[in-house]
């Protein structure tokens, strides 16, 4: 006779989620469900796009980032050249919204690379650390991580005496300070020598700036650099508007290169609009704003609005998408998130009323549609699509890519929208251990795309339900498209995979499933020797287009 529960666990075909299915490789999530792991090349690209910041609902913020630091670890060790070509493709071509993980990534290559790895990794440092902030930053890693030995310090002096004079004094004007480092710390570990005069003026000026009324005599029509730093100088002692915005004129002077009390003039901004570099510019519009610079319909909401419907400019500066959609959220909340979190990770506003400003509606309109624009250009795969949106309570907790406020929950229903709005047959669905309903659609603003996933309740997670779902109502499918951290556990619910199985065997159509991670732990509901299934990183800039090419059949 035929002991049922006997063939019902080893059937392969319906497993509950907190068993692993019988033959495969998965292992246990951090719920206490059974997932698949993903190798540590995917983790490595996890752990680069999304980081660690703020942790998960399951582990906090330092076990994570050991856990991943461990990765790197390992992946250095396996190929410590192919690692660091990873970590310089994705920081290059802008995929994360910090760049960060690279640069803590880079610090382990120099640290405990082969010799092949750390020449590699020099070579790479200053195409990952294009600012002076990421200098200092990869300076505070390497210098917990290992000595300053000669290697090092020739890369580091590298950075430096690679520049043309002009944007070296750029980078020591802009980034003077950030963490506790200046240039003149980096400096003095590297000990950079000079290739020319310029560059040995800069270097002077830098370390011994209380002797900066030498720099005017160098500061000539034909020495640009020294021009800058003298007209910098020369800011610092200014007294009035006028002045600032001839020195604006005359030597094109950042913002970071004025004094704070002259930030609050619209005069000032409108002087610095003029040509501040479209990250700055993202970044400066609650100020602007307050500032009384953008208004409705005048000359520089026009400025502004033109730029950020560039694509091209805002491929070239790297904007991120996550970089355009925090910046929507804080300016139509017309506050900057200042303050401590509160004991439930949200922000608290503690900001006085002088820091607030209105915000306008064709600003805000700009900023959604910049945040499509923000992503790797996306072509319709005119499939069927099911986005399935996971809400469950893990969702709710942590942030992504260190952006206050913006748990993972929030960002899957914004990058839904990009491939909502680019195919013309999807559908959106949310799910916790049962479908939960959510009402938006493409034609939402991403802000209110977003809110509408505040306030949800808790729950357990089933990334079964968007397969089940579908299957109960005979909703033909092509690509299911689920985000989730895949921290599954539902019982007695079967797994996704199985779910998409039955699917595919019950409705007759070959059901492709993209499970889109939003969280840098290391687990997939995507079956690695399924064809028909990927993993791809959430906010990863490619990541839509890479989702449409493989619906399409194309990867």
């Amino acid at each position: 006779m035929v002991k049922k529960y006997l063939t019902n666990v080893m059937s392969g075909r319906h497993t509950p989620q907190t068993m692993p299915i019988p033959g495969s490789t998965q292992v246990a999530n951090s719920a206490g469900g059974y997932s698949f792991p993903l190798d540590q090349w995917q983790r490595l690209t996890r752990f680069m796009v999304l980081g660690s910041e703020g942790g998960t609902y399951y582990i906090n913020e330092k076990a994570l980032t050991l856990e991943n630091a461990n990765n790197v670890l390992a992946c250095i060790r396996e190929d410590g050249v192919r690692a660091v070509n990873e970590i310089l493709a994705i920081s290059q071509e802008g995929r994360a919204p910090k760049n960060d993980p690279a640069i803590f990534a880079l610090a382990l290559a120099v640290s405990h690379g082969d010799p092949a790895t750390r020449k590699a990794a020099l070579n790479a440092l200053p195409k990952i650390c294009r600012t002076g902030t990421h200098l200092f930053a990869f300076a505070e890693y390497v210098n917990g991580l290992r000595g300053w030995g000669r290697g090092l310090r020739r890369g580091v002096a590298a950075w430096y005496t690679a520049m043309n004079a002009r944007d070296l004094a750029y980078q020591t004007v802009k980034y003077r300070q950030r963490n506790g480092w200046t240039h003149a710390d980096v400096m003095r570990l590297a000990h950079p020598t000079p290739t020319d005069e310029t560059q040995g003026a800069i270097f002077k000026w830098v370390t011994r700036r209380e002797e900066a009324e030498w720099a005017r005599d160098l500061a000539t029509p034909e020495n640009d650099a020294m021009a800058f730093i003298w007209g910098f100088e020369r800011a610092q002692e200014a007294k009035d508007v006028s002045m600032i915005l001839k020195l604006i004129a005359m030597y094109d002077l950042p913002r970071e290169a004025l004094p704070t009390e002259w930030l609050k003039e619209a005069a000032v901004w409108e002087a610095l609009l003029e040509k501040m570099p479209m990250t700055a510019m993202i970044r400066s519009l609650g100020a602007m704003s307050r500032a009384g610079l953008l208004t409705p319909m005048s000359a520089s909401e026009k400025i502004v609005i033109e730029r950020l419907g560039n694509a091209d400019l805002l491929r070239k500066a790297r904007v991120h998408p996550i970089a355009v959609l925090s910046a929507l959220r804080v300016y139509a909340m017309g506050y900057s998130l200042r303050g401590q979190t509160n004991r439930w990770g949200g922000y608290v506003y503690t900001a006085p009323k002088e820091q607030e400003w209105t915000p306008t509606p064709r600003i805000m309109d700009a900023l959604d549609k910049a945040f499509e624009l923000a992503f790797k250009n996306v072509e319709p795969a005119n499939k069927r699509m099911m986005l399935g949106l996971d809400v469950s309570g893990s969702m709710a907790t942590g942030m992504i890519a260190g952006v206050a406020g913006l748990t993972p929950r929030d960002g899957s229903a914004a990058m839904a929208m990009v491939t909502a709005r680019t195919e013309s047959q999807y559908s959106i669905i949310s799910f916790q251990d049962k479908i939960v309903p959510l009402n938006i659609s493409a034609r939402m603003r991403l802000d209110d795309v977003v809110k509408a996933t505040d306030g949800l309740p808790f729950g357990r997670t089933d990334c079964a339900q968007p397969m089940l779902y579908a299957l109960e109502h005979k909703i033909p499918v092509d690509t299911f498209v689920i985000y989730t951290d895949s921290e599954t556990y539902a019982n007695p619910s079967l797994h996704p995979v199985e779910a998409l199985r039955d699917y595919r065997d019950k409705m007759g159509i070959a059901a492709q499933l993209v499970v889109v991670g939003m969280t840098s732990n290391g687990f997939t509901i995507a079956d690695p020797n399924d064809a028909g299934m990927m993993d791809v990183v959430g906010f990863d800039s490619a990541a839509p287009g890479v989702i449409a090419d493989f619906a399409r059949g194309q990867i």
